[in-house]
């Protein structure tokens, strides 16, 4: 059996012409089913031309879990798309701004009504889900989206910042002084989500924003890797190691240490600011 899945979903998304970001983002990414799994539920989307990177990690068993992440990372992709170009083509008629956050959330939950909406209408799904954790550079920002125990993680000045928070159970218990993070860590309870995609038709997405900055690097990844290695190895692997080779590097080591779930993980680095004026397209 290949347990490696190394093709990343694009499947038939729109081909739409959004306005490019003013720095040079590159991506690299990889998946893999791990040692303790038969099928990898987790799915991931590089769009680079549109600066989208999209994780998502799938829940409900063998088909259901494959059904869910699959459905979000391109209900997300072509939902976002479709909402920034028409609302680009919309601010260049009426002079109005982009409101990138709100269309990130737009894109989001309708992902999650479109995995809900397929669970009810097949009944072998019923209880399918997923996270996700989208990351889109627009203009001179990284935005992010998120629902899930999925994270996205800026390496930048040569320390490394958790951008989400978990919707996990045991992150609400360290939140409330319940637990410490080293026994969230250990906890029985780690694996028990409290947001996700399609298990209600509606959802509450985190969005949040930061400035980019040239030599930024954005880590995407499901909890296969976060259940293995630590933020600080994460960040010392990114530095070390060619770009291109960082997150099979991951991968493989939290295969290493047991391999107990599918592992993804997308690294997208900013090189530098483009040496022209975009276009004149309207940006938040």
């Amino acid at each position: 059996m290949n347990k490696t899945n190394r093709r990343e979903l694009r499947g038939r998304l729109p081909r739409l012409d959004t306005a490019r970001p003013d720095f040079r983002v590159v991506g690299d990414g990889g998946t893999d089913v791990g040692l303790r799994r038969e099928v990898n539920e987790d799915s991931f989307l590089m769009l680079p031309k549109n600066a989208v990177w999209i994780v998502a990690d799938g829940m409900g068993g063998h088909a259901g879990g494959q059904v869910a992440s699959t459905l979000t990372v391109k209900t997300v992709g072509t939902a976002l798309l479709r909402r920034l170009y028409a609302a680009e083509q919309h601010a260049q008629q009426d002079g109005g701004r982009v409101n990138v956050p709100r269309i990130m959330e737009e894109a989001v939950r309708e992902a999650c009504a479109t995995v809900f909406d397929t669970a009810r209408e097949q009944p072998e799904l019923t209880g399918m889900g997923s996270t996700v954790t989208v990351l889109l550079v627009y203009g001179s920002v990284a935005y992010f989206g998120h629902v899930g125990d999925s994270r996205a993680y800026l390496i930048r000045d040569g320390e490394i910042h958790q951008v989400t928070e978990d919707h996990s159970l045991v992150q609400e218990q360290v939140a409330a002084g319940l637990i410490t993070p080293e026994q969230a860590k250990v906890s029985v309870m780690r694996n028990i989500i409290t947001r996700s995609i399609g298990f209600e038709r509606e959802v509450k997405v985190d969005t949040s924003a930061l400035p980019l900055r040239v030599g930024d690097q954005f880590v995407l990844c499901s909890d296969g890797l976060t259940g293995h290695v630590e933020d600080d190895e994460i960040q010392s692997i990114v530095q070390r190691e060619d770009r291109r080779r960082a997150p099979r590097t991951l991968i493989d080591l939290a295969n290493s240490r047991g391999g107990e779930d599918n592992c993804t993980v997308v690294l997208t680095t900013v090189l530098g600011r483009r040496g022209r004026q975009r276009d004149k397209r309207s940006r938040s």
